[in-house]
């Protein structure tokens, strides 16, 4: 395992500024969004081992589907061929950096279907749902290296918490990669919610 795995992991925050401006779903033709169903596990293991997340079954989807939201696991289905193509899930996820929260987790979507906004999509149902559920604390967690994830955050609004002191670095890093405007001072250095 490289260096950069073994890192503390990236976070970020859905902004103040946004908490009343859900982000806008948008679906591409020849794909569907819907949630959940009964059955869905064995296709979902087969999408997250595509996306790189290997080794997914039961056992590993356990603790996460415990705090998955009512209608809060969300899947592009492909029309043509009826796969599941991109997924996320809406968290109820509080801990103590960030109480009475909600996160967006394990976005991951079919390489063969890359380019086309589904990440997108499923990204901003997710957040759409969090606010709907009323949390006004939503963050996610992720790694330096999943630079597409990463542009699709920076671009629904998600903002890096700096919360660490090699933050700003990673982030520059991160930004130059994917030619993003790197803005720490806009950022928040701490979660807005700590008293």
């Amino acid at each position: 395992m490289n260096e950069e795995r073994t890192k503390e992991g990236l976070q970020m925050v859905w902004p103040r500024s946004l908490l009343d401006s859900p982000p806008e779903v948008h679906v591409p033709i020849g794909y569907t969004l819907r949630t959940y169903q009964p059955g869905d596990e064995a296709a979902f293991y087969k999408l997250m081992d595509l996306a790189g997340f290997k080794d997914w079954d039961d056992e590993v989807l356990r603790p996460w589907f415990t705090m998955i939201l009512p209608d809060g696991w969300y899947f592009i289905v492909d029309r043509a061929s009826n796969e599941l193509v991109a997924t996320a899930m809406a968290h109820h996820r509080p801990d103590a950096s960030h109480p009475f929260a909600g996160s967006l987790g394990w976005l991951a979507g079919h390489p063969n279907h890359a380019g086309k906004g589904l990440g997108m999509a499923v990204s901003a149902a997710v957040v759409r749902r969090l606010l709907q559920a009323g949390y006004r604390n939503i963050y996610l967690f992720t790694e330096d290296w999943r630079l597409a994830a990463l542009k699709i955050y920076l671009t629904l609004g998600w903002a890096p918490l700096l919360y660490m002191p090699d933050m700003k670095g990673r982030w520059r890093t991160v930004c130059e990669k994917i030619g993003w405007v790197f803005t720490p001072d806009e950022w928040p250095s701490q979660q807005y919610w700590v008293f």
